[in-house]
C-alpha cells in the first residue's frame, strides 16, 4: 500500500472537493479532517469519503458555497447552522464557539444542524483538549439501527466521543459508533467484494447476513450490546434530533445515496472546564491515578494510545492509502 505526504494528500483531497464546487475554505477544512483520520489509522473516515463528498456536492445534496453562522446565541448553548454545507467548517465553527463559551461559563453546548456526515469524532474535539477541557460529541446519521424488539432501521449508527486532556500524556480519547461496525466500514468491503462476519448485520427482512449489498440495501446494522447499545442510540437520536434540530435518522436518505435531499444531520457538541468543577490539579491527579491504576496489568493500552502512534508515523513516513482510493482522488483534479 503506497504512503502520501500528509502535506501532499492534504493538497490532493482539498482540490478534488474544490473540483466538485466546495469553497476553499470548505475544501480545506473537510480535508484536513479526512487525512487527520487515514493517519490516525481510521480509513473509513478518511479520504476514500471524497469522491462520495464531491458527488453529493455535484448533485446539491451538499451546498458547497454554504457558510457556516451562529443561528441562535444563549449564552453556554450556541446552535450553528451548516447552512446543507459539508459537516467540517460548522464543527470548526461549533468547537471554537464551546471552547470560549466554556471559558467564561464553565461549560459550553453547541448544536449544529442543517449537515452532513461528520466523520471521526473524536479528532474534533482535540481542540477542547488542547485548552485544557473535557469534551463530549455526538451525531446522529441515516437509520441503521433496529429498536428493540422491530424489524426496521429507525436510529443511526449515532457515534459517540469523549475526550480528556492529561497532565504531560496525550489526552484520552473515546469514539465509536453505537453499531458493531461503522457503515464505513460496511462501504470498505463492500468495494472489496469482500464477505462480512456474521453478527454484524441483517437485510431488510431482519434476517442475519454475511452480504454487505444486503445491509446496505435497506438492511440494518447490529447494535453494540444489544438492547442497552439501542437505547443509547435512542438517546443520542433525541439530542441530535429533538434537542438540536438535526433531521430524524429514518427520515434521512443514506450517505450512499448519489442524489436527493441535503442529509441535514444534527450533531452537539460539550465543553467542561475542570477548573469550574473540582478544579484543574484535582481533575490531573484523577486523570494520572486512573491512567496508572489501568496501565498496571500488562496489555493494557490507554484509549487514542494507538491513534497518537500511527499519527507519529505518518508524519514521519506518509500515510498509508489504497491504490483505489489514492487513484480516485487523482481522477478528480483532472480537468473534464
Amino acid at each position: 500500500m503506497p504512503r502520501v505526504p500528509i502535506a501532499e494528500l492534504t493538497q490532493l483531497a482539498t482540490a478534488a472537493l474544490a473540483r466538485a464546487g466546495a469553497s476553499a475554505a470548505m475544501a480545506q477544512s473537510t480535508a484536513r479532517c479526512l487525512v487527520a483520520a487515514d493517519a490516525q489509522g481510521l480509513p473509513t473516515h478518511g479520504v476514500a469519503r471524497v469522491p462520495n463528498y464531491c458527488i453529493h456536492l455535484r448533485t446539491g445534496r451538499v451546498d458547497g458555497k454554504a457558510v457556516a453562522r451562529v443561528a441562535r446565541d444563549a449564552g453556554g448553548a450556541v446552535m450553528i447552522d451548516a447552512a446543507d454545507g459539508l459537516a467540517f467548517p460548522a464543527i470548526d465553527l461549533a468547537v471554537a464557539e464551546c471552547i470560549g463559551r466554556a471559558r467564561h461559563h464553565g461549560v459550553a453546548f453547541a448544536g449544529v444542524a442543517n449537515s452532513h456526515h461528520s466523520g471521526a469524532l473524536g479528532i474534533l474535539l482535540e481542540p477542547i483538549a488542547a485548552a485544557g477541557m473535557a469534551g463530549l460529541a455526538f451525531s446522529n446519521a441515516a437509520a441503521a439501527i433496529v429498536p428493540a424488539g422491530g424489524r426496521h432501521p429507525v436510529f443511526g449508527t449515532n457515534p459517540v466521543a469523549a475526550i480528556f486532556p492529561r497532565r504531560d500524556g496525550e489526552p484520552l480519547v473515546v469514539d465509536l459508533s453505537l453499531t458493531q461496525v461503522t457503515r464505513g466500514e460496511i462501504m470498505l468491503r463492500q468495494k472489496r467484494g469482500e464477505a462480512i462476519p456474521a453478527g454484524w448485520g441483517c437485510d431488510a427482512e431482519g434476517n442475519p447476513t454475511t452480504d454487505a449489498d444486503r445491509i446496505l440495501l435497506g438492511g440494518s446494522l447490529n447494535a453494540v450490546g444489544g438492547t442497552k447499545g439501542t437505547m443509547l442510540a435512542l438517546a443520542v437520536e433525541l439530542l441530535c434530533c429533538a434537542v438540536v434540530g438535526g433531521t430524524l435518522s429514518h427520515r434521512i436518505r443514506g450517505l450512499a445515496a448519489d442524489e436527493g435531499p441535503p442529509l441535514r444531520t444534527g450533531q452537539a457538541f460539550l465543553a467542561i472546564d475542570p477548573a469550574a468543577l473540582a478544579g484543574r490539579d484535582t481533575y490531573l491527579e484523577r486523570v494520572e491515578t486512573l491512567s496508572a491504576e489501568m496501565l498496571k496489568d500488562e496489555g493494557v493500552r490507554l484509549p487514542g494510545a494507538r491513534r497518537v502512534a500511527l499519527r507519529r508515523e505518518a508524519e514521519a513516513r506518509g500515510v498509508e492509502v489504497e491504490d483505489g482510493v489514492l487513484a480516485a482522488l487523482r481522477g478528480l483534479t483532472k480537468p473534464d
